[in-house]
């Protein structure tokens, strides 16, 4: 990251942000001393082995051709966690070893009344098919004697005159019992058990199974070829009698191909379901294609089982050598998490672009330090929460058991991913309700150990001593107001356009601000920051903006003096209109100067591009060009002011520079308090952004610091949405509007009582009230469908539990997850 010195990582310039000396060596075991900084009770993450120095000392040989598969070495706890299952699972489920709950499993049992379903049909079937054959169906051959000729059948009689009516009734019987089978098959739940049974199994046991069932199909069908001794099904005969009917000569099947070809036919109808059922064209299909794979390198050797340790995909493309050496670095121990994600990520990107060779090269030169971050960094210095690298997920708590909770998330693990805080996440709770703790802290590690392996960029904004983790988990550490801080902010974020720079600014300046248009605020910078810009190739430090827009005549005087150039002339139109304005009712400058005012502090003397030689302004334009870890502190107390107004501004910043231009990593910013952040063009920003791989996290106390007039639409922005305990039931009501309405089931029992009319009857019910107290009564059950609200503010505000949260989210590709109860200490 080569840079003039505003993007610079950290250690690259005077008093460089503390970093860790060496990396952490060893497996990730429990410490027997307190935790590190910040850091919650230790976890079951992978083991962090020791940092590579070098490549492994016996490289494969240029001339070696596939992975022989030698007697498998020692396996670590990382090449464990790579090869742990992560199936495919509802949005927000922890995907690392999930199986499936037991009353999800459950749930997927056949059903009583599916069983019923089945042989309820077949039993009816089998006895229309019995009085079929005995002759007992009431007009049995009224619609045959309509359909044949008259010549064929005894007058006023069904028996057959000639071997027309005898095949016509072989005929009529296969249309019969094939009408019956369609019938109990689509009456029937005969689908629901071939799904249970066949469908839903792996292949290659769902074609096994269904290849089983053809079997016995056709046994039934061709009783003679199996040498069994039973009637066939009218299947084959119909079909025979049919062609008799047709040709009207019994000579046709003197020919062999075409009576072999008849079998064939009724062979291949016979099997057709069960092709379908057993998915038997697609395994074909796949074995078809390993043939031609294995056609194709007839000199290699029998591949090694497929797994994630041994890094088939690269195998697959040909790429053994760099296979081999990853697989020996995982192994051994020299690969922690992050290595497997980093080079699995650019494995992605090589295969995308077409530089596999450069890809094996790198491999075989560093082994797993290929690729490592700019910092040197290939891990935390210590970890407060489970990570998942290769789903890219941290572990936030666990989905709570309840009515409300579907079969597959109860006790499942809850997690988030850059998949659903790209559609970015709201969450409100009151103080002391686990915001930072349990959900921005494990999202910024998330991010940042993402931003280790080349993936994320992440920007986490928060007061000063908020615990989100020691300097040396970041690349850059801003602190505002400190004199010790190594780096300044940019607030223009490196712009090299004045009006996108005032858009800036106004949003930061006057977006809370009802008496001023965003689009005035915006133009009236633009009419100073042009100039300036044009007069000295830079744009002016706050204090000097700030006389600027209080209309300062020797400020004034002086830039006018640098545009005395012909070259700036519609520069110095631009000026000269803002010089009209000044003064005037609806000149938004002094109102724009008075919020500048709460940055020209002697407290921020030096920061916001001071005219200081030694100052390294960050401009947040770098994230979008580089996986960076960033955190930015706010002043801790008696500013809060400039806060707020610093927070407006890095959220303009950041959806400015996140929605232009291509990425190839995802970008998050991260609020740990975003109070009087969100404004009507920060919302539209928000919306924005999804489409873009970004996306903001906002933590609020409270709903009400935002305008009312926005709730609506903050609430429409955002895709996931956090409700901790202790929201008020006005905050609530704001949830529940957002999260609807669903269709439930509601029973209503009424009982009435009993009055009986016979005497004995009379005493009988007398006696029993005697007995039990209770009048005899009868109920009266009704059973509705009704709409009620997921969650209703009252229950959001006083039944959620403490340590708890319900939660709801949506990814980027618009799967979603309904409002559930969030154990966050599970």
């Amino acid at each position: 990251m080569n840079s003039d010195g505003t993007r610079d990582t950290r250690g690259t310039h005077a008093q460089p942000v503390p970093r860790p000396t060496a990396p952490a060596d060893g497996p990730a075991a429990p410490q027997a001393g307190p935790p590190a900084y910040g850091a919650a009770a230790p976890y079951d993450a992978p083991g962090l082995p020791p940092r590579p120095t070098r490549a492994p000392d016996t490289p494969p040989t240029a001339g070696r051709p596939a992975y022989a598969a030698p007697a498998p070495p020692p396996r670590s706890p990382v090449a464990d966690w790579f090869d742990e299952p992560r199936p495919a699972v509802e949005p927000g489920i922890w995907r690392y070893g999930y199986r499936l709950p037991k009353a999800a499993r459950q749930e997927q049992r056949l059903a009583p009344v599916t069983i019923v379903g089945f042989f309820v049909p077949l039993a009816a079937g089998l006895f229309v098919w019995s009085l079929w054959r005995h002759g007992s169906v009431p007009y049995q051959w009224t619609v045959l004697r309509l359909l044949t000729s008259e010549d064929w059948w005894w007058a006023g009689t069904t028996s057959p005159k000639g071997y027309q009516g005898a095949e016509a009734v072989t005929v009529a019987d296969g249309v019969v019992f094939g009408l019956l089978l369609f019938a109990m098959a689509r009456l029937g739940s005969w689908s629901d058990i071939v799904r249970h049974v066949v469908a839903r199994r792996p292949q290659p046991s769902r074609a096994l199974i269904a290849a089983l069932g053809a079997l016995i199909a056709l046994a039934f069908v061709f009783p003679s070829a199996f040498g069994v001794g039973w009637d066939p099904l009218p299947v084959q005969d119909p079909v025979f009698s049919l062609v008799v009917l047709l040709t009207g000569d019994y000579q046709v099947f003197a020919s062999v191909p075409l009576t072999d070809g008849l079998y064939a036919l009724i062979a291949l109808l016979v099997l057709w379901p069960f092709a379908r059922i057993g998915g038997w064209w697609s395994l074909a299909k796949e074995a078809i294609a390993a043939r031609n794979r294995a056609k194709a390198g007839q000199d290699t050797e029998p591949p090694v089982r497929r797994l994630p340790s041994h890094w088939p995909e690269l195998r697959e493309a040909g790429q053994h050598q760099a296979a081999d050496v990853l697989t020996t670095e995982l192994h051994v121990g020299r690969m922690n998490d992050v290595d497997c994600a980093r080079v699995g990520h650019m494995w992605n990107a090589a295969r995308a672009h077409a530089r596999l060779s450069s890809f094996s090269e790198t491999v075989l030169r560093d082994g797993a330090a290929a690729w490592t971050h700019p910092s040197g960094d290939r891990d935390l210095a210590g970890r407060s929460a489970r990570h998942d690298l290769l789903t890219r997920q941290v572990r936030i708590g666990r989905w709570a058991a309840g009515d409300r909770t579907p079969p597959a998330y109860g006790e499942a693990g809850a997690a988030l991913g850059p998949e659903a805080l790209g559609t970015s996440l709201l969450a409100v709770g009151p103080s002391g309700s686990g915001k930072t703790r349990h959900l921005i802290r494990p999202v910024v590690e998330s991010l940042g150990l993402q931003a280790l392996a080349g993936q994320c960029a992440v920007v986490a904004v928060c007061a000063a001593g908020t615990p989100l983790g020691p300097d040396s988990a970041y690349d850059v550490v801003v602190r505002l107001g400190d004199p010790a801080s190594a780096h300044d902010l940019d607030p223009y974020a490196e712009s090299q356009d004045p009006d996108e720079a005032a858009a800036f600014l106004a949003e930061g300046l006057a977006g809370d601000l009802d008496a001023v248009s965003g689009q005035r605020a915006a133009t009236a910078l633009a009419q100073l920051l042009g100039p300036y810009r044009a007069a000295h190739g830079r744009f002016p430090t706050l204090p000097r903006l700030r006389e600027l827009l209080e209309g300062e005549p020797s400020a004034l005087a002086a830039l006018r003096t640098a545009l005395a150039g012909d070259e700036h002339a519609t520069m110095r139109r631009e000026l000269d209109a803002r010089a009209r304005q000044t003064g005037s009712a609806g000149d938004p400058g002094p109102v724009l100067a008075d919020r500048l005012a709460v940055l020209d502090r002697p407290a921020f003397a030096g920061f916001f591009g001071a005219d200081q030689a030694e100052a390294r302004p960050f401009s947040l334009r770098a994230v979008a060009q580089h996986p960076l870890r960033v955190r930015i502190d706010l002043p801790e107390r008696g500013h809060d002011e400039a806060s707020r107004l610093l927070t407006r501004l890095l959220l303009a910043q950041f959806a400015a520079v996140a929605t232009a231009g291509e990425r190839s990593h995802f970008a998050c910013l991260v609020l740990d308090d975003a109070t009087g952040a969100v404004t009507a063009d920060s919302v539209r920003r928000i919306q924005r952004l999804r489409s873009r791989d970004a996306g903001v996290v906002l933590a609020l106390r409270t709903v009400g610091d935002v305008p009312e007039a926005l709730h609506g639409p903050l609430y429409a922005a955002v895709g996931c949405r956090m409700a901790f305990s202790g929201v008020t039931t006005w905050d609530g009501g704001r949830f529940a509007d957002s999260w609807g309405t669903e269709w439930v089931e509601a029973r209503d029992v009424a009982r009435h009582t009993v009055f009986a009319d016979q005497p004995m009857t009379r005493a009988i019910h007398a006696l029993r009230k005697l007995v039990t107290g209770k009048a005899v009564t009868t109920e009266a059950v009704t059973v509705r469908q009704v709409e009620r609200e997921r969650w209703s503010a009252s229950e959001l505000a006083h039944g959620v539990p403490p340590g708890h949260a319900v939660l709801s989210l949506t990814t980027v590709r618009g799967e979603h997850a309904p409002p559930l109860l969030v154990d966050l200490r599970g």
